[in-house]
């Protein structure tokens, strides 16, 4: 009898060891395939809730590195120098002059996955009347989150960023064409060469980077969204590659992971290539 419930317990024992091995291999795939990822790697911003709120924070932030994100331009405080730039303005001084936030991965990019974007909501009633879009979309605190990201927050001429409007990005050739509508050539706006053409954006090179890993930062992190298209996937991983990642890009990307509570692993992974790099040279 004895020898008996001995056999018992040896193939039980062996089953539940073969069953975690294979629970154990299947989670390490999921994982390598980006199914599973570690805790915070992709839970996204978990402490700030308004956009209002994240201004405020990533303006602090930025003090020590006081230049905008697609034409280099130089700023104090909620001014912008754009001598130090060489920027011309378009058709609106005031606001060239003011700076910005720009949301890189623009709100509507990612608000329109929402149900009160799109359709509005019971709590989105104001004097008896509903209304939808961005102000009915804050009221979801997936959204508000979103919105909130510091990692898609940067500085911009303020002109510029209402001009960029909610484009998609795209490698624009060159022309001597000009006004905005439909067309608006290299040049438009002096020494910033940022180019606008059929509701497309393209930033100046040193920009790309930047932006490429802040398109693939905002997908990973929020899958679902529809943020990138698999054409532009491919040009923001060429980005990547040609526009590798700054100094302040890895020094922002630490301040902000202290403070909005989530880290993120693209610039992690770059960042660490990038120390490495610099200690073989």
């Amino acid at each position: 009898m004895m020898n008996f419930l001995k056999t018992i317990y040896f193939l039980f024992a062996l089953m539940l060891s073969l069953y975690l091995a294979q629970v154990a291999s299947l989670i390490g795939s999921l994982m390598g395939s980006g199914l599973i990822t570690i805790a915070n790697a992709a839970t996204g911003n978990e402490n700030i809730n308004s956009f209002s709120k994240a201004k405020k924070i990533i303006n602090k932030i930025h003090k020590e590195h006081p230049y905008t994100i697609y034409c280099n331009c130089k700023y104090s405080g909620n001014k912008i120098d754009l001598a130090s730039c060489g920027y011309q303005i378009k058709h609106d001084a005031r606001r060239a002059s003011k700076l910005e936030w720009e949301h890189v991965v623009p709100a509507e990019a990612f608000g329109r996955s929402f149900v009160e974007w799109r359709e509005g909501s019971p709590l989105c009633i104001k004097k008896g009347k509903s209304f939808r879009g961005r102000k009915c979309a804050e009221k979801n605190k997936q959204f508000a989150k979103m919105e909130a990201d510091l990692y898609n927050l940067w500085p911009e001429v303020g002109e510029l960023n209402g001009l960029r409007s909610n484009y998609s990005m795209a490698e624009i050739a060159s022309d001597n064409s000009s006004g905005m509508g439909k067309t608006s050539g290299a040049g438009d706006f002096g020494g910033c060469k940022a180019k606008i053409k059929d509701n497309k954006f393209e930033p100046m090179s040193f920009a790309k980077g930047i932006v490429a890993r802040t398109y693939m930062y905002m997908d990973q992190t929020y899958k679902g969204r529809g943020i990138v298209s698999e054409k532009n996937r491919k040009l923001f991983e060429a980005w990547d590659k040609m526009y590798p990642v700054s100094d302040w890009e890895c020094v922002r990307a630490k301040k902000i992971m202290l403070v909005q509570g989530n880290e993120n692993s693209i610039l992690k992974e770059r960042c660490a290539n990038r120390a490495i790099s610099s200690i073989k040279r």
